[in-house]
Order: C-alpha cells, then structure tokens, then sequence
C-alpha cells in the first residue's frame, strides 16, 4: 500500500485518518483532531471485527464497496440473519465492480439478493471503502492484504462527507 500519501513510518490508519481529515475539510496536525475512531491490522480487536461489531441485524447501510473480502463478507452478511427493516445499497467499483460481474459475480449476485443488498456497478474506482450504518460513518482503507485500517465516526461532518460520497457513487452506477 505504498502510494504519494504515504510517508515512511505512516501506518494505514495514519493513512486513512488523513485522507478523511482532508476530505471533510479538518486539519488534522494531531491524532485528536479528527472526531472518529481507528482499528489497524493488528490491533485487538482488528479493523475486520470492528466493522462487524459496527453493523448489525436491522441497520440501513449504504456504501461504496472498492473490493470485496469473501471473508468479510461472510461475517457481514451472518450478522444479516434476521435482519428487519434495514435497507442495504452498494455501489461496487474498481476491482469489486469487475469481480461482481466476472463469472465468480453470477454466483455472488444470487446470494446479494438473498440478503436483501440492492447492489450497483460503478466504472470507476475509489481508494477506500465508505459506508454509512445508519447515522454512523465507516470507512476502510485496503492493501494487498485486505482490510487494513477502518474508522468510524457520528461527527456530523464526517457523515455529511460520507454520504455525499454514496450519492455520488450511487448516482454513477448502474443496477445488477
């Protein structure tokens, strides 16, 4: 995950707290200036079981999906058992998008609709996963070795950020 935005020394989730900081417009000279919460690979518990720890049976969630994790997204959809009431819209791009409708994506559409998820392709890509859980903003940042760090945070510009982002991704995309 070597990119412009990296310095040596910077963990992921020094990473990710940037690139959210600059998206809402926060200066971000400090670990507390942004309102939200981190988990890094490696930490106990991990960025993956935060992110289902942070979703549960009934929450709407809508989001941009950048790549898909099986793993995770088992976990994720286990939590979606008995799920009432709760919307689920995702626009998959970049290398989620291509993999949805490879022929692996004919056997993940079938399970997608079995959970309700309203899933979208969008053709262009994004170097982070957004989501929002309800009024709660999740975002990750991947590697080459999946989830590498998630932040989540109810700071309202952080949520403003989060769900201009699925709109416009939302808008972009296409139904499957």
């Amino acid at each position: 995950m070597r990119s412009e935005r990296m310095a040596d020394g910077d963990t992921a989730g020094t990473v990710l707290r940037r690139l959210v900081a600059e998206a809402v417009g926060v200066e971000e000279t400090d670990r507390g200036a942004l309102a939200a919460d981190l988990a890094e690979r490696g930490d106990d518990p991990g960025p993956a079981a935060r992110l289902s720890a942070l979703v549960g049976p009934g929450d709407s969630l809508v989001g941009v999906v950048p790549r898909v994790d099986p793993a995770l997204a088992r976990r994720l959809l286990g939590n979606a058992d008995g799920r009432s009431g709760g919307t689920i819209r995702l626009a998959f791009t970049g290398q989620a998008a291509n993999r949805l409708t490879s022929a692996s994506g004919t056997l993940v559409q079938p399970i997608l609709a079995e959970y309700g998820v309203d899933a979208y392709r969008h053709d262009g890509d994004s170097p982070i996963g957004v989501l929002l859980v309800d009024d709660r903003a999740v975002v990750g940042l991947f590697d080459e070795g999946g989830l590498a760090a998630l932040l989540w945070s109810d700071a309202p510009e952080v949520r403003e950020w989060a769900a201009e982002t699925c709109r416009r991704y939302l808008s972009a995309a296409d139904p499957v």
